[in-house]
């Protein structure tokens, strides 16, 4: 497995266990301490760590296959995206500035974007297999 691609999945794996152990502190620590409004929020932000994260898992394992710009792009844009978007939420549910939320429509935005240039990417490298079988 080429570095990238390896450091992406080891990123992701730990994005995950991240998100396993928040998850088990709020249902188990906080769910009595949090506001009904802010566990909510805690729950919908896991949500959205979990599934990112299989994602950047998922575009790491690709990576391996097919090691393509746009992919590669995709995948640390993706991560980005999770660290801002699940990082400002975090914070501010543990007291940081309001502020801060800020960032968080920038995460969901680049964890949208990185989507797109996946599948653009993920198209390209359809092209490419096509191609190369017509020379063949």
């Amino acid at each position: 497995m080429p570095p990238h691609a390896r450091r992406l999945c080891q990123l992701a794996a730990l994005l995950l266990a991240l998100a396993t152990l928040i998850g088990a502190i709020g249902e188990h620590g906080l769910r009595t301490r949090l506001s009904a409004d802010h566990f909510e929020v805690l729950q919908t932000v896991l949500r959205y760590q979990f599934f990112q994260s299989l994602g950047l898992l998922g575009l790491g394992l690709l990576l391996d296959r097919w090691p393509q710009r746009l992919l590669r792009g995709a995948a640390w844009l993706l991560l980005a995206g999770i660290v801002l978007f699940c990082g400002s939420l975090y914070a501010i549910l543990a007291g940081a500035p309001r502020l801060l939320g800020a960032l968080t429509p920038l995460g969901g935005l680049a964890m949208m974007v990185a989507w797109c240039l996946a599948a653009v990417g993920l198209g390209a490298t359809r092209l490419a297999a096509e191609q190369q079988r017509s020379r063949s």
